[in-house]
């Protein structure tokens, strides 16, 4: 504790980080606190003009020598809003796949213990450190017509691999660990108790999700769903081994911008990405929006608790 000042007999304290914070911290000679805002904020508005505006500048310059006809040309072909559609699509069904079932593999990561505990959680962070490349292998080899699950689907007349299928089954494989990790702290700040009192009053499991845990968990939620589905709609190395890569059929966005630059296309790639840009933009800001709509309402209930 750091005694800030007196007023007659009663000594009036502060845990010390706040006082420090008071007392403006350290300094230097010249007043400036450690480590230095102007120094810090140059430094790192620096190192994201380097490593993030100034490559994205270069997407809008080079479009920018485009008319709008010829934009609109590049981006509107048949072959390009089928690559759109299939892109869009896989990744926002990837990402509802993951938002129910991400949510389900963290309640049983925070609401059991059994024996493999450790190892499953170890295992959802698996997508993050595991190369893109292996993991479309991986996926193309096990789903193929006579891989390990292919064999017992091909029977059944379900292709996976070299299909739109085989894809969503890749963003599906990349994009569960944004939901999990994201709905796993706001689960474990939720009372167990509250269950159990819900439970005690005669609510049933769904009624108690529904109407206890749901409101809580749907921010993190939707955020989670908004990541996997953003990560899912750039991802290129995990889906070209498994997609197949047909025009029209199973071209993936990623891949025909790739396909636009070996053919030195560099227009007509960056108007592709252009649009990939804003829709990445976009997602960013309901993001914020959804975090700024949850820390609101949790700074609007900080008082009625305190009350």
């Amino acid at each position: 504790m750091d005694v800030t000042e007196e007023r007659g007999t009663v000594l009036e304290t502060e845990p010390a980080p706040v006082a420090a914070r008071r007392r403006g911290g350290r300094r230097l000679p010249g007043g400036s606190v450690l480590p230095g805002f102007g120094l810090s904020l140059g430094i790192a508005l620096l190192y994201l003009g380097l490593i993030i505006l100034i490559p994205l500048s270069t997407v809008l310059l080079k479009t920018a020598s485009l008319t709008w006809a010829e934009f609109l040309a590049k981006v509107t072909t048949p072959r390009t809003l089928a690559a759109f559609k299939l892109s869009f699509t896989a990744a926002l069904v990837a990402a509802a796949v993951n938002a129910v079932f991400g949510v389900l593999v963290a309640w049983v990561l925070e609401r059991y213990r059994f024996p493999g505990r450790r190892l499953v959680d170890a295992m959802v962070d698996l997508p993050f450190a595991l190369p893109t490349a292996v993991a479309g292998i991986a996926l193309a080899t096990i789903y193929a017509p006579n891989g390990w699950i292919g064999r017992w689907l091909a029977p059944l007349g379900i292709q996976v691999a070299y299909t739109p299928l085989g894809i969503m089954v890749a963003l599906t494989f990349i994009g569960l660990p944004f939901v999990v990790r994201t709905v796993q702290p706001v689960l474990r700040d939720v009372d167990p108790e509250v269950e159990e009192a819900a439970a005690s009053l005669g609510a049933g499991r769904w009624t108690t999700f529904r109407r206890v845990l749901l409101p809580d968990l749907l921010p993190a939620i939707v955020t989670g769903f908004v990541l996997a589905f953003a990560r899912a709609l750039g991802e290129y190395g995990s889906v070209i081994f498994i997609a197949g890569n047909l025009p029209m059929k199973s071209e993936i966005v990623p891949l025909l911008i790739m396909i636009q630059l070996e053919q030195y296309d560099y227009a007509g790639a960056t108007a592709i990405a252009l649009v990939f840009l804003i829709a990445s933009f976009a997602l960013l800001f309901l993001i914020n929006f959804f975090a700024w709509r949850r820390h609101r309402r949790e700074g609007r209930e900080a008082p009625e608790v305190a009350s």
